[in-house]
């Protein structure tokens, strides 16, 4: 099932995705929360901006070096992953400008795989992990990365305000295990990736951010970028993984 939030002239609504009508079938309020029940009304998907389908109330974790990379940044096999927690400011929808610093060095796109965290989990077991889980949804780890390497820590690299881009919806029945993602630049694809290769799968990361925060439901945790390529302003990037859709952003320099 696929759920999207969306507006449609007034305050922001979800609705599940009939794919067969192309038309958003309209629940009384958030299905994380309140469940599916329906008003009976449906929007065109044509006349619906579809917004971020969840914007986190409490933190995003981006997974890194969860996939065998090059450029130096892969120096030796993790025993566990690598967290870093990226600002719920940094969420934007699809068709919201990322915006990009004004930083030396480059800036990447990295297309991955989301989860999002259903019920409040804390030091869950491996068994126990999937039950956290509301659904899936496609993100663009944004990263400043030759500023990032150059702190020695992640944080402000990965968390800049527009960030870290979600959409367009919630998958929430899907096996993630085998999954290709895909990103393309101004139509141009780039290097992708599967699932399959995840150093660390589902579980595993939830086990492992469980550990150290209570995940909240909203949360999102970003689960490693198979590729990375350089971002500039004037552009527009599209990142896909198969069975949710595809993401699409233009790139702008900040005001």
């Amino acid at each position: 099932m696929k759920i999207a939030r969306f507006s449609n002239g007034g305050d922001p609504m979800f609705g599940i995705l009939d794919e067969e009508t192309d038309e958003l079938i309209v629940l009384e309020g958030d299905p994380m929360f309140a469940g599916y029940q329906t008003t009976g009304e449906r929007v065109p998907l044509s006349d619906a901006k579809l917004l971020a389908p969840v914007i986190p109330r409490s933190k995003v974790i981006s997974v890194a070096l969860n996939y065998p990379l090059a450029a130096g940044l892969d120096e030796q096999a993790r025993d566990e992953p690598l967290l870093v927690l990226k600002p719920n400011t940094s969420v934007i929808g699809p068709g919201e400008a990322i915006r990009l610093p004004e930083v030396q060095g480059r800036i990447v796109h990295e297309a991955e795989l989301a989860i999002v965290i259903g019920r409040i989990a804390k030091q869950v077991t491996r068994e126990r992990a999937l039950d956290a889980v509301f659904g899936y949804t496609v993100a663009n780890d944004v990263t400043a990365l030759d500023q990032m390497l150059a702190d020695g820590q992640w944080a402000r690299g990965k968390g800049y305000d527009t960030f870290c881009p979600v959409g367009p919806v919630i998958e929430t029945e899907l096996d993630p295990a085998e999954l290709g993602i895909r990103t393309s630049v101004d139509g141009e694809a780039r290097e992708g990736g599967n699932t399959r290769d995840m150093r660390f799968d589902i579980a595993d990361l939830i086990v492992a951010a469980s550990d150290v925060w209570t995940l909240l439901p909203g949360d999102l945790i970003l689960t490693g970028a198979p590729a990375f390529g350089e971002l500039s302003a004037g552009r527009r990037v599209e990142v896909s993984v198969e069975g949710i859709g595809t993401l699409s952003n233009p790139v702008r320099a900040r005001d």
